[in-house]
């Protein structure tokens, strides 16, 4: 099968503001988008997922977005709670992984890149779950770069910061106000930023199994 001459980026969690940007951002780089929203694309079905990989001609690049929050103090946090978040932001993000590998090694080669959270490195009150989704995310990026490097497939992770979005609506502005003030900079990262980074990190040919902080937050050696 020849292969369009175009690369392609699939983007799941593509109802977002953020995988919008990404869509943009792309599209002005001459790239084939595929953004499916949740009610097109559920990571959570594995037989959904394989179904939607199968359609497209090629997977260049694969962005690992989406992800709910179910924020609870630790003790009030339902079983049910805990189960979603993992179930979309860790099981989700291993079949996509899954499913587009195979087309990849066919392809001689292809980068995922999964979305993290500064959460995952300084935990929150109140984030247990979805902290540790993010931090099982992040194992998960450098154990399958290591497997899937002989391939020419790379993996990196990228956490793009609180960026004023849908995804933190509900929080009280006081505690908005908190997050920016640990901010070296005093400022949040943006969507523009965030998807021009991806785009620069796809050219990066020799990056694999590395974790970027795209904000002005304190790091961390771990």
């Amino acid at each position: 099968m020849k292969l369009p001459d175009r690369p392609l980026i699939l983007i799941t969690g593509g109802g977002g503001a953020l995988a919008q940007a990404i869509v943009a951002t792309f599209q002005a780089a001459h790239w084939q988008t595929a953004a499916p929203p949740r009610q097109e694309l559920d990571v959570r079905d594995g037989a959904a997922v394989r179904d939607y990989v199968d359609q497209l001609l090629r997977v260049d690049l694969l962005v690992i977005n989406a992800a709910l929050r179910r924020d609870a103090p630790f003790l009030k946090l339902e079983e049910s709670a805990w189960d979603e978040v993992m179930d979309t932001n860790l099981r989700g993000a291993w079949l996509c992984a899954r499913a587009v590998l195979p087309r990849m090694r066919a392809q001689g080669g292809g980068h995922i890149i999964t979305m993290g959270s500064h959460t995952a490195r300084h935990g929150m009150a109140g984030q247990a779950a979805y902290g540790a989704s993010k931090a099982a995310l992040m194992a998960l990026t450098q154990s399958l770069a290591a497997e899937a490097g002989p391939d020419n497939i790379r993996v990196n992770a990228v956490l793009p910061g609180w960026i004023p979005t849908s995804f933190h609506a509900g929080v009280p502005e006081d505690a908005h106000e908190a997050v920016r003030r640990q901010h070296h900079l005093g400022r949040f990262n943006t969507l523009e930023h965030t998807a021009g980074f991806l785009l620069a990190l796809q050219g990066m040919t020799h990056t694999s199994g590395q974790v970027f902080q795209l904000d002005s937050r304190p790091g961390s050696w771990l």
